[in-house]
């Protein structure tokens, strides 16, 4: 049949756009397949020696042996995480840039809100860590060991006394806050770039107090450099078993976590993600693995990507609304 040359060339187009579409297709597995083919950068924006530094080298680590390429750490703290994280924001959406984010960043959704970016608009959830209590320690030579004994002293000495954190949005701040908030007292937020400064003067006895990971504080509390005064949990930590939840120590209802998750730039080829998704989930579901992270006070999580994404939209809302009632700011 005879065509038109104008007929003739568009229907070429349609076949070449056809030919184009059925190439990505069938390119989607082979990418998923051949990636990593070079090293992979995992921007951690907290400092060195906090729970996502630890957290995401042993990551590093297993994913290395397990994909065949080097998976470099590279920390970059500051401005409560969104130096690191907006560095992430603009790196190309090939795989080979991701976040190790923790629930800063969904509380940093209300508690900063002129970001450079929006995590849900520049970012793909790939998967979740793990998540721990949190421990609220008191330097040693602090003369009251209890919460309620804190608590009425705080309350005698209103801005007496301080707490440290590592730095604006973090879990240690947002605690802080809503124990602040929820017990009726005014303690002065001391924030630090990371949590290994503000971990140091309260040992170092310069500041009073802090929230800190139970992974990380354990062998202080034991080694009795600083004294436990109360856990976060629902329930009582099976490494400290000792220490009362704030909830039962005078805080009803008081709960904070720390937990940790993947993401990519926004656009990352969503075979990479899965991926990603499949080899976390591998490590997080490891029997061993999540037999020593409880031994250190630490549960895993795993979750598929669309899950991890409710998650993270549902924990966005939930400290949206503890942003408003705690008054927090981000100083």
């Amino acid at each position: 049949m005879y065509l038109p040359a104008r007929a003739a060339a568009l229907c070429c187009r349609g076949l070449q756009g056809l030919l184009a579409a059925l190439m990505v297709t069938a390119a989607v597995p082979s990418l998923a397949q051949d990636y990593p083919s070079k090293p992979v950068r995992i921007i951690v924006p907290f400092a060195p020696g906090g729970s996502a530094d630890v957290f995401g080298r042993f990551l590093a680590q297993r994913l290395q042996e397990t994909l065949g390429q080097t998976f470099v750490i590279d920390n970059r703290p500051g401005a409560g995480s969104v130096i690191g994280t907006d560095a992430v924001a603009k790196a190309a959406p090939d795989g080979y840039t991701l976040l190790l984010m923790s629930n800063t960043h969904t509380v940093n959704e209300s508690l900063i809100p002129n970001k450079p970016f929006v995590l849900m608009r520049d970012f793909a959830p790939i998967a979740p860590i793990n998540y721990s209590d949190l421990v609220l320690v008191a330097k040693a030579s602090l003369p009251q060991s209890t919460l309620p004994d804190l608590i009425k002293a705080a309350k005698a000495r209103p801005g007496g006394m301080s707490y440290a954190s590592s730095g604006p949005g973090t879990p240690y701040h947002m605690a802080g806050e809503l124990f602040k908030a929820m017990a009726g007292v005014s303690i002065v937020h001391i924030p630090y770039r990371g949590s290994a400064g503000a971990r140091t003067d309260v040992l170092g006895g310069q500041i009073e107090m802090m929230f800190d990971a139970i992974p990380t504080m354990t062998e202080h509390i034991k080694g009795g450099k600083v004294k436990a005064l109360a856990t976060t949990g629902k329930v009582r930590s099976a490494n400290l078993p000792d220490v009362p939840t704030v909830s039962e120590a005078g805080v009803p209802g008081y709960e904070a976590t720390i937990w940790l998750g993947l993401m990519a730039p926004k656009g990352t080829p969503p075979a990479v993600i899965a991926k990603l998704n499949a080899e976390l989930s591998k490590i997080t579901s490891n029997p061993e693995v999540r037999r020593a992270w409880l031994a250190q006070g630490t549960t895993a999580m795993t979750m598929g990507v669309d899950e991890f994404t409710k998650y993270m939209n549902d924990d966005i809302t939930k400290w949206a609304r503890i942003v408003k009632f705690s008054g927090a700011k981000a100083e």
